[in-house]
Parts: C-alpha cells; sequence; structure tokens
C-alpha cells in the first residue's frame, strides 16, 4: 500500500456531538437487551456440563484469536497503516457477533453451543475487550517501531472498561432476568430486536462513510483484501482448533463460526459513539476495517454455511 492510500484512508473522520453519541450507546444497550433475550442462566450452567468444547472455543476468541491478529499485522504490515492495524485488533478483541448463533442454525452446527460461547464471551467482554485491546496494541505499537509516526498513542484500560460495563453489562444483565422471568415477553421481543441490530450496524456503516464516500471507493480493495485475510485467519483458527482436538462435526462448526463473526459493531461504538479514541491520532484506518468487517463477516458467514451444507449433501 503506497502512502497516500494509507494517509487517505486514515485521514477518514466521522465527528459526532454529544447527542449523536448518546443516541449511538443507547441503542447499542438496546442491541445487547435483545440478545441477552435468548440466554438463560441455565446456559452459563450448561457450559461445565460439556465444558470441553466451550473451553476451546473460548481460547479461539479470547486468546488465539487477537494473539493471531497481531502476528498478522506483521506479515502484511506492507498492506496496512499502523491505524488498520489498530482497527483488526480491535475487532479480534471484540466479543462474538450475535449473528453467529444464526449462522449456526444455517449450518447445522451445536446451536446450544453456540449460544453459549456467544453469552459467556459477551459477558467477559467487561474485561476482555479492554485489557486485550490494552495489551495487543501496546505491544504492536512498541514491536512495530511506529511510535515516532503515532505521537500520542495512549489506551485508557479503565475508560473501556466502563464503557463496555455500561454498554453490555447492564443490558446484558437486563436481558438475562427478562428470559428467565418473563418468557413470553422474551420471546415476542426477541425478533423484533434481532432486525433493531441488523438496521443499527447497517446505519452506523452508511453514517461512517457518508461524508468520506471519495476516500473509501478510493482504497476499498484495499480494505476487502485486508478483512477477507483476517477474517480468514478467524475462520480457520475455529476450525483448525476443532479438528486438532477432535470434536464433534457439529462443535468443529461452531468453532468456526463463533470465531470468524465478531461484534464489530461494539467496535464501531467504541470509535464512533464514546470519546475513548478522542486523544489518537487520525484514526480512519480503525474505523474502515471495523466497519467493514461488520459487512463481510455476514457475507463469509453465509459462504461458510453453504459450504457446510454442501459437505453433508456431498457426503450422502
Amino acid at each position: 500500500m503506497t502512502k497516500e492510500i494509507a494517509s487517505a484512508i486514515d485521514s477518514i473522520q466521522v465527528t459526532l456531538n454529544a447527542g449523536g453519541m448518546n443516541t449511538i450507546n443507547i441503542v447499542l444497550a438496546f442491541v445487547m437487551y435483545g440478545v441477552a433475550l435468548g440466554i438463560k442462566p441455565k446456559t452459563f450452567v450448561d457450559v461445565f456440563k460439556l465444558p470441553k468444547s466451550v473451553i476451546l472455543g473460548l481460547c479461539c476468541q479470547l486468546i488465539l484469536l487477537p494473539a493471531l491478529t497481531f502476528g498478522l499485522c506483521f506479515v502484511i504490515g506492507g498492506m496496512i497503516s499502523p491505524m488498520m492495524a489498530l482497527g483488526m485488533i480491535l475487532v479480534a478483541c471484540c466479543p462474538g457477533g450475535n449473528i453467529s448463533n444464526f449462522m449456526s442454525s444455517l449450518s447445522k452446527a451445536n446451536v446450544e453451543l453456540s449460544v453459549s460461547l456467544t453469552a459467556v464471551t459477551t459477558a467477559l467482554a467487561v474485561l476482555t475487550t479492554p485489557f486485550n485491546f490494552w495489551l495487543w496494541g501496546n505491544l504492536y505499537i512498541k514491536s512495530a517501531g511506529v511510535a515516532a509516526d503515532i505521537p500520542h498513542l495512549s489506551i485508557p484500560l479503565f475508560d473501556v472498561f466502563k464503557t463496555i460495563f455500561i454498554l453490555l453489562g447492564v443490558p446484558l444483565t437486563l436481558g438475562i432476568l427478562t428470559s428467565q422471568y418473563l418468557p413470553k415477553v422474551a420471546n415476542m421481543l426477541k425478533k423484533p430486536f434481532q432486525w433493531l441490530s441488523i438496521i443499527f450496524f447497517l446505519a452506523m456503516v452508511v453514517l461512517s462513510f457518508m461524508g468520506n464516500i471519495d476516500a473509501f471507493t478510493s482504497c476499498i480493495e484495499y480494505i476487502f483484501m485486508v478483512v477477507l485475510i483476517h477474517n480468514l485467519l478467524a475462520l480457520a483458527t475455529g476450525f483448525t482448533v476443532g479438528t486438532i482436538f477432535r470434536l464433534p462435526k457439529a462443535d468443529r462448526r461452531t468453532l468456526t463460526i463463533e470465531t470468524g463473526i465478531q461484534n464489530s459493531g461494539l467496535g464501531l461504538v467504541l470509535l464512533l459513539g464514546t470519546s475513548i479514541f478522542a486523544g489518537f491520532p487520525p484514526h480512519g484506518g480503525m474505523l474502515v476495517v471495523t466497519a467493514w468487517w461488520g459487512v463481510w463477516h455476514i457475507i463469509s458467514g453465509l459462504t461458510v454455511s453453504s459450504l457446510f451444507n454442501y459437505s453433508d449433501k456431498d457426503k450422502k
């Protein structure tokens, strides 16, 4: 990637006033509440009954994906700017996306395992997302020797924790309580909230690029390749770990999908709806990578689901 293209990507800016930030945060809280409507306390109890697949899935998402993403940033260093690398790390540090449960169902994977992994990674994200981003982000900046190009880059661990606790922890708890004590209400609200989450994410993507369409179209092929490679790494990580540890076919498929579908909507909210990254230099690279990830993992999830189903038909 030329310096001109990298500069054009990083120069993409989206500014929101306090009202816009608050609106995004409130909507995300509702989205996370909707995710939790399908989670019961029993889900967390079931995790400990058959822990092998869950433990491996958590290792894939919380340990391997951030670490391998860190390594990938060096392997494809010529294709990305430092800010794009940080965007990749941010996505890798987010919990599993809520559409992964739907993709697991399409793939004839273990849906119960998928729900368990989504629930646990979302609950743990209050701690793991800020810590992993702080750890791998700072490690990348130091190891890549780009500190001179980024004069001010401090990752406020406590601020990220506080934001994620409010955005995830509170609505997650309320959603689980609704699912447990008001199951009819939860069932009635579940589908509308799923549609809300899709509309919300697409609206954020449109917002991100609306005033920067020229800069985005001039670099789309680079962004496409970077996200494609990163997403393939995530999918391959889940599938490889499931294969090495000889998990049942359905569990192996679930690990593939759960590791390959991340809640990049949370990453966008952290970038757009908070002041956490206000001290960063121009970070359009983070924004573009995170936004395109959310679009692409829907396409890749449907593709992987189709391939899994095709392999079943082929064997029959």
